[in-house]
């Protein structure tokens, strides 16, 4: 059984390649609470002056719970169990004075746990970490990569929220180096530039279709299946698109399975306009095989791909890999979104080597994560 303790030095080439093995996750273990500890009492986040970054706004936006139980966050979250922990760091021109703080999701408040350091720049950095048990109660061994694709979903929320709030330009950190945190996001008051971007930091467009409102981000939600319906080439170009640019210089490369009347997977040509066939044949039941046995996915419209992370990345590289895919799938939901189609993510995927499936050399291109796509409108959706 996976260890759970929180303070263990984790060999992730080795939870990788056991995350990819068809070996089953054993019973449920208790998920711990919802929500870090964070010492002192909680307090409210002030209102916003009017040069000031809005706190209470761009949380509410990105990380904040909708009701108790903690399963309607704008960022999605395997199981809805949600592991990413913010601690926000405060600069000037924010509506908190500045410091350290951690953030309570559930309840919308705020704990000051220190100083900020000298040289904080102004506006807010949202370190981001995980407790790992969250995520493990459930999935066991194949919850390391899915710790990674949710924090990489986390940063997408907070970017998302700063482009629709008219922030200054967010600085986003998905470089892999560190463990703790896992991530970091910048987000300046309004009207503050940048004279230099740190390493790494992702200057990134918004999805296709520009900067999303806070009405749009608040009603992505991840599609319950089925996912009938074949997407138009126009809606899975975008969606190819903006996964393509979210991932700008990244580890990853990106296709998308289709069914009949031609089924194969696309990819984008290098003019970023054009869908180019590259594989012929159905791979939808394999996808299907290959995510934790989920069946609906031989019938989703499209299966956006990201692929990549060999099994002889190190790793800085399977962090990268992973914060990255789960940055652009979200960012690609939200396109999916914009051109009326279903979406539902999907994180956990074994023995899914899919260069090996199509005869290239063994151990080089897995499916890292996926978003399923189709044309078929919900009742109601998936709280996660």
């Amino acid at each position: 059984m996976e260890d759970l303790r929180e303070d263990r030095q984790v060999d992730l080439v080795a939870a990788l390649a056991r995350a990819r093995s068809a070996d089953r996750p054993g019973p449920d273990t208790p998920a711990g609470t919802a929500v870090r500890p964070w010492p002192g009492p909680p307090l409210p986040i002030p209102q916003a002056g009017p040069a000031d970054l809005d706190l209470r706004a761009l949380l509410r936006l990105s990380l904040a719970a909708s009701h108790a139980s903690g399963r309607l966050r704008p960022a999605p979250s395997a199981g809805a169990l949600h592991p990413v922990d913010a601690e926000l760091v405060v600069g000037a021109g924010c509506s908190l004075p500045p410091g350290r703080y951690g953030y309570d999701p559930l309840r919308h408040r705020v704990h000051h746990v220190g100083l900020p350091a000298d040289g904080t720049p102004p506006g807010v950095t949202a370190e981001l970490s995980v407790t790992a048990r969250r995520t493990l109660s459930h999935y066991g061994h194949r919850a390391r990569p899915l710790l990674l694709l949710d924090t990489g979903h986390a940063a997408a929320a907070l970017f998302l929220a700063a482009r629709a709030l008219g922030t200054g330009e967010p600085e986003v950190r998905l470089d892999g180096l560190t463990e703790h945190p896992l991530a970091v996001v910048h987000i300046p008051p309004p009207d503050w530039r940048s004279p230099l971007p740190p390493a790494d930091s992702l200057g990134l467009p918004a999805p296709s279709g520009g900067t999303p409102t806070p009405a749009e981000i608040l009603a992505r939600r991840s599609t319950p299946p089925p996912l009938p319906g074949a997407p138009s080439r126009d809606a899975l170009r975008a969606v190819l698109a903006t996964a393509e640019r979210a991932g700008t210089g990244g580890p990853l490369r990106w296709c998308a399975a289709v069914g009949p009347p031609r089924p194969g997977l696309l990819h984008l040509a290098p003019d970023g306009r054009t869908l180019r066939r590259y594989a012929a044949g159905e791979a939808r039941p394999t996808l299907a095989a290959w995510a934790a046995g989920q069946g609906w996915i031989a019938d989703a419209g499209a299966v956006l791909l990201a692929v990549g992370c060999p099994a002889d990345a190190d790793a800085q590289h399977i962090r990268r890999a992973h914060l990255r895919a789960g940055f652009a799938v979200h960012l690609a939901h939200v396109t999916a979104r914009r051109h009326g189609l279903a979406a539902r993510p999907v994180g956990s995927w074994q023995q899914a080597d899919l260069g090996a499936a199509l005869g290239a050399a063994p151990n080089r291109d897995w499916v890292v994560h996926a978003l399923a796509l189709g044309t078929r409108h919900a009742d109601e959706e998936n709280p996660t």
